[in-house]
């Protein structure tokens, strides 16, 4: 499926798949000045991109999993959502979980974008639910 991209800033790299069968293609940072995230910061990181998401979808976002296991740097809000209705930079919203300081570079591949199509939801009010064997159950409910 075609989407439009823009380059909002001359240096930035429209994303790519590094595998013939990767779900996600790599958002990469775009930066003037290297940026430092000590742990437990968040950033906002420009990817200095702006999408025209087609009606009906979405792009997710979300953590690279080389990144959050050695370094413990992923994503906040995983996975972030860009609606098919937003027009602004993308801007990744990254956190470091780890115990040292990370520094993200111009360039580097710091998330995933993944198009996924979205059902919109019809609310239907009723005054009973049908009964299921797990019924309102929660958390750790149905075993470890």
């Amino acid at each position: 499926m075609k989407v439009l991209i823009t380059k909002l800033n001359a240096r930035a790299v429209v994303p790519q798949y590094q595998s013939a069968g990767a779900s996600g293609c790599d958002a990469c940072a775009c930066l003037d000045v290297p940026l430092e995230l000590k742990p437990l910061e968040r950033a906002a990181v420009p990817t200095g991109l702006a999408v025209a998401v087609p009606p009906g979808f979405e792009i997710q976002v979300r953590p690279r999993s080389g990144l959050a296991i050695k370094q413990g740097l992923t994503v906040v809000n995983a996975p972030g959502t860009i609606d098919s209705d937003y027009r602004g930079e993308m801007k990744i919203l990254m956190v470091n979980l780890g115990d040292h300081p990370v520094v993200i570079e111009h360039g580097m591949r710091i998330a995933q974008l993944v198009l996924a199509s979205v059902a919109r939801i019809e609310w239907n009010a009723v005054d009973c639910l049908d009964t299921t064997t797990r019924g309102a159950g929660g958390f750790g409910s149905t075993g470890v």
